[in-house]
This record gives structure tokens, C-alpha cells and sequence, in this order.
């Protein structure tokens, strides 16, 4: 899989061109709060910034995450209804739907039920953040579980009830036990975990709405994948406001933990890792990976993707935990 398959270059440039006039309109008159790690609580150390944000690296757990931080209430504005938003949901998600079903929803949800099954016998799936309810159609396709969704924005909401699905239009923090079914559950979210202004609440509401047994599997961006590390502040991945949280495999335990979860299992099964490198080429200064991209064959690029994948240094991180 290449990057362009599930992000084509010219969509996704004009959505950060949206977003970053979004952040001038949403954000630049906000006040900002200091915060601490949000995965051990420890001050941060400022390693750069980006488009008017301000990014710190945790010295003790390696967790990056936007610092100081806008208020909440700025965020659920911008989400339900700013253009960047809209062009996501209403271009982006419409123009690459085949490719990511293809790509990415259909592998995902083959996984997700493999992995419930081991785990649990899960009778509902409550699909947080749900988006353009694409999973939510593969994973109904190959089980018989109830689905839910919950989902925030406006246009999203709106396009997952016309494919038939219940959707509680509301954040998690907002959702009650009363807007679920009273079924056995697995809650999952993909590519969420990283938006969240305040992980440790959102776990913390997420654990209230979970029964003894439950499972929560979920994606998110890891701060020690090698396309971000490489890249840094150049990597399309560190995109404000959108992405304000990056753990890794050892810091989402540590926060689980401190949440009343326990971690089942932390992998990192990326798959384009190095074709990102190789399409910024322009802002890598390594010799290493210049020469290495010059080099190598493409039997090297898929090798040593399959090493970052294995060994937890692929920059998409997948989480299974659960409530006891």
C-alpha cells in the first residue's frame, strides 16, 4: 500500500490549506492553558511549532502533544461545523472511500473480529467517532453484532444515518449508558485517540459508560513511529488542530493504567511508514535515509517496513484494552 492510495496528495493538501485557515478563524485569538504530559503528567519540554501551536516532548515517556492548549469548548466548535471539517467529510472521505475501504476498512474490521472473538463474545459494537461509516458497513457485513455509532459532527452524523446506522450525535463525554444498548460491548474508535483535548477524561468517561468485560480497541498516531520521528515538524501527521496527542506503545500503558484499563495488547501495523519518508524526501537532512532511499530495491522498503511494524516503531499504533 503507498500513501497515495489513501491519501491522494492534491485532496489532502487542500484540506491542510483549509485547515490551516480554520486555525486562524477557530484558534487565534483562544486563550491557552499549560499542560502536562498527558500520558504521566510530566512537564513537557517545547520542540517546536506549527502553524500557531506550540508542540512539547515528555523527557520521561517520549508522549508529544500540542502545549499550551486551546480550551475544550474551541475545539467542539470547530469540529461540528468549520470548513476543514466539512471539506473532510463532505470531499475527502467522498473522494477516497473506495480506495479506503479497500485499503484499510475491510482489513480492519477482518481484524477486529478476529481479535474480539479471542477475547470476548461481544454482541454490540459502538463504533466512537464513527466518520463517513465505513467500517461500520465492513464489520455488519461479516458479524451479526448490533452497531452503533457515535459521532459529533453535523455532516458525518448525517451520512452514516442514510446508510441505515443509529448514531448518538453527541461527544463520548457527553454520551449516557441510556444512549446504549444493553448488550455485551466492544467500543472502538480509529484515528481519534490523537484529537482528543484531554485523553485522561476521555477514558475516564469511557470507562463509566463500559460494563465489567468490555472491550476497547482503538488506532491512534505513535510518537515514536520512524516517518514521524524523521520528519518531525515537517510530517503531515503533526497537523494542528486536528492532532494533539502522540503516545507510544509504552506511554498509552502507562495512561491506561491510571484509567482502570488493562492493556491486552499494543501493536504497530503500519504499512506506509517509509513511503512517507520517501514522498518528503525534501525535509529529510540524514545521510542515512537519502542514501537509503537512492539504494534500496523495493524488497529493502518492504523488509524494513515489516521490522518497524514488528517491533513497535511504525507510526499507526493499535490498542486492545478492557475493563475488568
Amino acid at each position: 500500500m503507498k500513501e497515495q492510495d489513501i491519501r491522494p496528495q492534491k485532496i489532502f493538501d487542500e484540506y491542510l490549506r483549509l485547515t490551516d485557515e480554520d486555525t486562524k478563524i477557530y484558534f487565534a485569538d483562544t486563550p491557552r492553558t499549560t499542560v502536562a504530559c498527558p500520558a504521566c503528567g510530566a512537564a513537557g519540554t517545547h520542540v517546536f511549532d506549527k502553524s500557531g501551536f506550540g508542540y512539547s516532548e515528555c523527557g520521561y515517556c517520549l508522549t508529544l502533544f500540542v502545549n499550551p492548549r486551546p480550551p475544550r469548548d474551541a475545539f467542539e466548535k470547530y469540529y461540528q461545523d468549520s470548513p476543514s471539517t466539512r471539506y473532510w467529510a463532505t470531499t475527502f472521505y467522498k473522494e477516497t472511500e473506495t480506495a479506503r475501504r479497500e485499503k484499510i476498512w475491510k482489513p480492519k474490521a477482518e481484524l477486529i473480529k478476529a481479535k474480539v472473538s479471542s477475547f470476548s463474545s461481544i454482541k454490540e459494537v459502538v463504533d466512537i467517532g464513527g466518520g463517513y461509516g465505513t467500517f461500520a458497513e465492513e464489520i455488519r457485513k461479516i458479524t451479526d453484532w448490533n452497531i452503533l455509532i457515535i459521532e459529533p459532527s453535523l455532516h458525518l452524523a448525517s451520512v452514516c444515518r442514510r446508510k441505515g446506522f443509529t448514531v448518538v450525535e453527541k461527544f463520548l463525554e457527553n454520551t449516557k449508558k441510556v444512549d446504549l444498548g444493553n448488550e455485551q460491548r466492544c467500543f472502538v474508535s480509529f484515528e481519534l485517540f490523537e484529537h482528543l483535548h484531554n485523553p485522561e477524561t476521555f477514558l475516564n468517561d469511557l470507562h463509566e459508560l463500559m460494563g465489567a468485560g468490555d472491550l476497547f480497541i482503538f488506532s491512534t498516531l505513535s510518537s515514536l513511529g520512524v516517518d514521524i520521528q524523521v520528519l518531525w515538524e515537517h510530517s503531515k501527521a503533526v497537523a494542528p488542530p486536528h492532532h494533539l496527542n502522540f503516545f507510544n506503545p509504552s506511554s498509552i500503558r502507562l495512561l491506561l493504567t491510571k484509567c482502570g484499563l488493562e492493556t491486552l495488547e499494543v501493536t504497530t501495523p503500519g504499512r506506509i511508514d517509509l513511503d512517507i519518508i520517501e514522498n518528503n524526501l525534501q525535509y529529510v537532512q540524514d545521510r542515512f535515509w537519502k542514501t537509503f532511499f537512492n539504494a534500496a530495491k523495493d524488497d529493502s522498503k518492504a523488509d524494513f517496513q515489516t521490522f518497524l511494524s514488528t517491533h513497535l516503531l511504525s507510526s499507526h499504533m493499535m490498542v486492545i484494552c478492557r475493563k475488568k
